[in-house]
């Protein structure tokens, strides 16, 4: 899936510059990069939630995408209505409720669910149907480990199951190691780094992709 060039300014300040990409179907794309680097705008404006400087389009309009929030929204219903909101299969929903431990809460009103509960919830929502691109940002950010296994799992069935590309915006390298076919790496605004997850992890090209792998302790060494 091609995602095209774009830019996003606000007043003076340029948060956003990004050449053309394309996603290929089938593979998962860690979006890495420090705060306020970039990362949460592109997938927003993948996503279609925002545009580009120039409200240009970025992509042709033919293929799906589906994109989870890094702060998701509780819709005032019951947890199961919520996940069923945009359509899907009923059987589905029990499924993804069952693995994401909201089985016991399906009846209850999202509104009083809590940060992880929410997140949850939105990952079911978006996993209820299939698309060709997914765009998750810290979809376990808000998770207790064990949930964050169970995400990663169903985000890995998801995309086998329906061949889609997806953009994960994550600060958990460790993920990113587990997940990942290709990084990209976001600073100032900019994409400064793309390739293979283990090339981009282990041994980057860029300065500032180095500094920032040391300090989070994300990059592998040999020896």
């Amino acid at each position: 899936m091609r995602i095209g060039a774009c830019k996003k300014t606000y007043g003076r300040r340029v948060v956003l510059n990004c050449p053309e990409m394309f996603y290929e179907p089938g593979l998962i794309y860690a979006v890495a990069g420090p705060n306020g680097s970039g990362k949460s705008t592109y997938a927003k404006i993948a996503a279609g939630v925002i545009r580009p400087d120039g409200n240009v389009k970025v992509t042709d309009g033919k293929e799906v995408v589906r994109y989870m929030p890094q702060k998701s929204f509780p819709f005032r219903m019951s947890v199961e209505k919520n996940i069923l909101l945009f359509g899907g299969d009923r059987k589905r929903a029990e499924m993804l409720m069952e693995a994401l431990g909201l089985a016991e809460l399906k009846k209850q009103s999202a509104a009083v669910l809590s940060g992880g509960e929410t997140a949850k919830m939105a990952l079911a929502r978006v996993l209820m149907r299939p698309c060709d691109l997914l765009i998750l940002d810290e979809p376990a950010a808000a998770m207790e480990m064990e949930a964050a296994v169970r995400t990663e799992s169903l985000i890995d069935e998801y995309r086998r199951e329906c061949g889609c590309a997806v953009l994960l915006v994550t600060h958990d390298l460790s993920q990113a190691r587990r997940m990942a076919d290709e990084a990209l790496f976001f600073f100032r605004g900019e994409l400064r780094e793309h390739g293979k997850a283990d090339q981009v992890l282990r041994h980057p090209e860029k300065e500032e992709t180095r500094r920032f792998l040391d300090f989070y302790g994300g990059r592998i060494t040999e020896g």
